[in-house]
This record gives C-alpha cells, sequence and structure tokens, in this order.
C-alpha cells in the first residue's frame, strides 16, 4: 500500500463568483498544499463540502486533483455515504479514476447499530481494492463508531485505519491498543493531534494545514524523533489557530482565512455562509499573529 502520510489535509473546494466549483484553482490548491508540508489530501471531505457537491463535482474534483498533485502525495477521495449503495458506487467510480484511498464516514441521521456499521464499512472494503480509512465524527454523525466496532473493522485487510475526531481519548486508546499490527489512527481534531500522537496514533487529517501545514510537520518530525519538549511547544503555539478554525461549523473559518491571505477558494455554498463581521475579525485576529506556509500568488 502507499503511505498515505502523517500530514493530510482535509482540502477545501473552491467555488468560482458564480458558485461553480473551480477545477483550475483546485489544481492550484492541491500544489500549494504539497508544497507546504501536506503528504496527503483528502477531496470531497467535510471541509471540501461534500453535502452540497453532486456526484459528477465529486469525480471530476477527484481526477483533478490526482493529476494535479500525481505521486507527489496520496489523494483520498471522500466517498462515504449513508447509503451503503451510494458508498458502493461512489467508491467504485473513485478507484477507476486512479485515487490512492477512500475515506468512508459513518452513517449520518439513519442511526445504524454497530453491527449495521460493520456490515456496511465491510461491505464497500469488500467491493474494493482501494485502502479504505473510516472516519469517525459523531459530533456531525450522531452515531459514535465504537472501540470494539473500529477494532473488529480493523480485521477486514484493506480497512488501514481511521480518522478519529471523537475527542475520546480513551476509546481511542482502546482502538490503539486492539487493532491489528499495522492499522493506523488519525486524528480528525487539529487540537488532539499531539495527545494522540503520544498513545500510538499515526497523524493528522488536518484543517489547520491550509494555513501552517508545514508546521504542522516539524511538530510532528520533531515528536517523532523524541524531542518532546519541542513538539509541545510547537502545539502550544498553534492551538488558538486550530480553535479559532472551529469557531462556527468548519469549513467557514478556513475558507474565510484562506481567502485573506491571498489564496482565493471563493465562499462556501448555502446553506453555509461566509461569516458575519465580528466573526470574520476574530478569525483574522487570530491568523495574522502566524506565519502562513500556504505559498500565496
Amino acid at each position: 500500500m502507499k503511505e498515505l502520510g502523517r500530514v493530510i489535509t482535509a482540502m477545501v473546494t473552491p467555488f468560482n463568483d458564480k458558485g461553480e466549483a473551480d477545477y483550475e484553482q483546485a489544481k492550484k490548491l492541491a500544489r500549494a498544499l504539497v508544497a507546504s508540508g501536506s503528504d496527503g489530501l483528502v477531496v470531497v471531505g467535510t471541509t471540501g463540502e461534500s453535502p452540497t457537491l453532486v456526484r459528477s463535482e465529486e469525480l471530476k474534483l477527484f481526477r483533478t486533483v490526482k493529476e494535479a498533485v500525481g505521486d507527489k502525495a496520496s489523494v483520498i477521495a471522500g466517498t462515504g455515504s449513508n447509503s451503503t449503495a451510494e458508498a458502493l458506487e461512489a467508491t467504485r467510480q473513485a478507484e477507476e479514476i486512479g485515487v490512492d484511498a477512500c475515506l468512508l464516514v459513518v452513517p449520518y441521521y439513519n442511526k445504524p447499530t454497530q453491527d449495521g456499521l460493520y456490515q456496511h464499512f465491510k461491505a464497500i472494503a469488500e467491493s474494493t481494492r482501494l485502502p479504505c480509512i473510516v472516519y469517525n465524527v459523531p459530533s456531525r454523525t450522531v452515531t459514535n463508531l465504537a472501540a470494539e466496532t473500529a477494532i473488529r473493522l480493523s480485521g477486514v485487510p484493506n480497512i488501514v485505519g481511521v480518522k478519529e475526531a471523537s475527542g475520546n481519548l480513551e476509546q481511542i486508546a482502546r482502538i490503539v491498543s486492539g487493532s491489528r499490527p499495522g492499522f493506523l489512527v488519525w486524528s480528525g481534531n487539529d487540537s488532539d493531534t499531539l495527545p494522540m500522537m503520544a498513545i500510538g496514533c499515526h497523524g493528522v487529517i488536518s484543517v489547520a494545514s491550509h494555513l501552517v501545514g508545514q508546521q504542522i510537520s516539524d511538530m510532528i518530525d520533531a515528536y517523532l524523533e523524541g524531542k518532546v519538549a519541542r513538539a509541545a511547544e510547537l502545539h502550544r503555539h498553534l492551538m488558538p489557530l486550530f480553535s479559532v478554525l472551529f469557531v462556527v461549523s468548519n469549513p467557514i473559518p478556513v475558507k474565510y482565512a484562506v481567502n485573506q491571505v491571498g489564496f482565493k477558494v471563493g465562499p462556501p455554498r448555502p446553506p453555509l455562509y461566509e461569516p458575519d463581521a465580528k466573526t470574520a475579525a476574530q478569525i483574522m485576529d487570530v491568523v495574522k499573529k502566524y506565519k502562513i506556509d500556504l505559498p500565496v500568488k
């Protein structure tokens, strides 16, 4: 399996002034993210506004980003759904395009049982040769992927890991301890990255890496090199930025910030809207205190 990376950016989807997906800008953003510390990119995840993209846009984004970065970074397609049949079809199409892996969110709204979650992910994984990453984000899906279910899923050969955004370190520790060797856990929250690394996790699928990707990479490298105090110092330094990028629903803050630092990605799609003046000022009061790694032309 291709190494998917320790710093993976959950990439925003650029839109033009008409609200259409801007594929040329997506290419530029993908290359800029790789140049500023990202080992991989998740395309059409939560941060990529998957709820308001249609399938034809999603597939074109997978193809566009993969063509833009080639083998310089992994491209992970967000193909999950609360419909098993929909997720199966989206994953099949993404595999035909040539992405490196897929990200499968816990089904939302319909609240499956834990056995239902296992059967859902197992069916998708068995339909593809792609490595599959399960995505647990109960703040959005309502349903939590229990540690026991994640451990059970680690027995499916091409389910290679989980993006854990529950914030429950006890649960995450059980997954790390109980899963098969080589099963990886990525932090789904920037603010949890270093604590999760300390209990054996692999890296982060990040929002803040749009702006400070190299600094997040430096933090992880410092930890892996045994420079724990330095890693902690970098993590503490970045925490205000991690927090403000979630002051309202993601990706509203990060899109606003990326636009403001000079890399145009357009506004979010309704029902998400740009931040009000007070929130916008709050975001930029924090962002302006940081060195921005993203190359802006």
